[in-house]
């Protein structure tokens, strides 16, 4: 991330050609910052051309997205019940694992829910990270009812008065009637036990525009209320996380830094957008 630095110190001294603007619009584009995103950003840029360039873009993009808590809904006394959705191989079992991490190490009693039965790797790469980081995992029968497994989850985290439920769920059936389907299901047992309090759905961030599609199918099954960005560590440019947000108005909460299990942050718009303009 962080291609842009040498642009903004062009536009600032006024050093710019029509040639930049251009390329800058490229390179926009490229990072997946979509077409109308893009052309907000550069209108900014021809209209501001000053030393205060770069917060003036940071407080344009900022204002451009959600209002909404980008704070984990956590409700003392009771347990709080996360659905974790998204295509499989965004990183989103992976996700799972770093958020009860993340849980844990604040002083909270957290339960994993192995409900992407379909895939015994899944399953199984679950109950590893459980083993690893020291939570509960309830797993099912491989192929088994995954709405199955989740009230079983639900369950037994209200009866053991556990502080976070984190339910993992299948991200590819055979059709995608059926996955959509499945997820309404699951969604519908969990709450004849426990309300769910979140529904975050998992972004690979390197997956493009394409990703905003997919949020968008997901979002037809069950209500999103928080997006997880993933694989930003590595060739990912980054504007992804910004372009999804603004077309869903569902806001990033968590975004995924690295493959080790304490490689997830909180999502801070301001300083994610002031890295992704100006580092060279």
């Amino acid at each position: 991330m962080g291609l842009f630095g040498s642009f903004l110190s062009k536009f600032s001294r006024n050093r710019a050609t029509p040639e930049d603007i251009h390329e800058f619009r490229r390179v926009l584009i490229e990072s997946d910052f979509g077409a109308e995103f893009t052309e907000e950003i550069i209108k900014l840029v021809e209209k501001e051309r000053s030393e205060e360039l770069e917060e003036k873009i940071v407080a344009s993009v900022i204002g451009s997205l959600t209002t909404g808590s980008r704070e984990i809904s956590l409700t003392p006394g009771k347990v709080t019940t996360i659905l974790v959705v998204g295509v499989n191989g965004t990183g989103k079992t992976t996700s799972v694992a770093k958020m009860a991490k993340l849980f844990k190490d604040q002083g909270k009693n957290v339960m994993l829910a192995a409900a992407d039965t379909f895939r015994a790797a899944a399953v199984e790469q679950l109950s590893t990270w459980g083993e690893r980081i020291g939570v509960p995992v309830i797993t099912g029968k491989a192929n088994g009812d995954p709405a199955s497994v989740a009230f079983d989850a639900a369950t037994n985290a209200t009866s053991e008065s556990v502080d976070l439920l984190i339910i993992d769920t299948a991200g590819r059936l055979h059709t995608k009637s059926n996955l959509m389907e499945e997820l309404s299901k699951v969604r519908r047992v969990v709450e004849k036990v426990t309300p769910i309090d979140e529904v975050l759905f998992v972004l690979d961030g390197t997956t493009g525009q394409n990703g905003i599609t997919q949020a968008k199918s997901f979002m037809e099954a069950v209500p999103l209320t928080g997006l997880i960005v993933t694989k930003l560590d590595g060739s990912t440019k980054g504007g992804i996380a910004l372009a999804t947000e603004r077309a869903l108005k569902v806001p990033v909460k968590l975004i995924g830094v690295g493959e080790g299990e304490g490689d997830i942050a909180l999502f801070d718009p301001a300083s994610y957008i002031s890295n992704l303009l100006t580092q060279p």
